[in-house]
């Protein structure tokens, strides 16, 4: 392999890697904020469960970060780890959907669920390579 050959295929693998890294990065810094802010707002109803105007807001919130999530640009390298991430957020608007029913068993099952899918998630996308930035 001559010197421009071997130049010209050591710049287009760099670059395809890091186009994949940096797709990937995108879907990571989204994946972090809807897992990070549906822990919020989890977090903030656990002591608020009889405030159903409180809840019906979360609900809102937890409907349409779902939407979105079904909707997103997954890249290759992470795309079988995305239905974790699809589940972790179910299980959020679940608990939110059982508060709004006085179902605190289905409530706390829920939120079970959800933490052993983000397990699997992180677990996942650690074996792809990556990890979810901190926000």
């Amino acid at each position: 392999m001559n010197r421009r050959t071997f130049l010209a295929v050591s710049v287009a693998a760099a670059y395809t890697l890091s186009a994949g890294i940096v797709y990937a990065g995108s879907y990571l810094d989204r994946a972090a904020l809807m897992l990070e802010e549906g822990r919020k707002e989890i977090e903030t109803v656990k002591t608020r469960t009889n405030d159903k105007e409180l809840l019906i807001v979360v609900r809102a919130l937890t409907e349409a970060r779902l939407k979105v999530a079904r909707k997103m640009n997954v890249p290759a390298q992470v795309v079988s780890a995305h239905p974790h991430l699809m589940l972790v957020l179910e299980n959020y608007d679940r608990a939110i959907e059982s508060l709004l029913a006085s179902n605190t068993k289905k409530y706390a099952e829920c939120l079970v669920n959800a933490a052993d899918e983000e397990k699997t998630f992180r677990s996942m996308i650690k074996e792809a390579g990556y990890s979810l930035p901190k926000l």
